[in-house]
C-alpha cells in the first residue's frame, strides 16, 4: 500500500501510481482544507507515506506523532508548487517514488 500526502486534494499520486499491480494507492492532505485530509487510519493503512516537502512531513509529525511510530514516512523533496496534473509533478513523483517500490 502506498499513501502519498501533499497539501492537496490528494488527487495527484493516486492517479499516477493507481494503475500499478498488487499496489494500492490513497491519498489525503495535510491542510486542513483538503479535499480528503489526512487521518490516524491512513497512517496506519500505508506501508510507506511519501511527503512532498519537509513541511509536509513536519505537520504530520506535530498532528499525528503516536501514529506515525510504525509508518515508513519518505519525504520526497518535490516543492509544492504544481498544478494539479501538471506533467512536470507527474514526471518527478513517478521519479522519485519508484525507487522505494521495487
Amino acid at each position: 500500500m502506498l499513501s502519498a500526502v501533499g497539501p492537496g486534494s490528494g488527487a495527484r499520486p493516486q492517479s499516477s501510481f493507481s494503475q500499478w499491480e498488487r499496489l494500492e494507492v490513497a491519498s489525503a492532505g495535510v491542510s486542513a482544507d483538503a479535499d480528503e485530509p489526512v487521518t490516524a487510519e491512513h497512517l496506519e493503512w500505508a506501508d510507506i507515506v511519501f511527503v512532498m516537502e519537509r513541511s509536509h512531513r513536519r505537520k504530520l509529525q506535530q498532528r499525528f506523532g503516536t501514529a506515525l511510530k510504525n509508518a515508513r514516512l519518505t519525504c520526497l523533496g518535490i516543492p509544492d508548487n504544481f498544478a494539479l496534473t501538471e506533467p512536470g509533478l507527474v514526471r518527478l513523483l513517478e521519479a522519485k517514488v519508484t525507487p522505494h517500490l521495487r
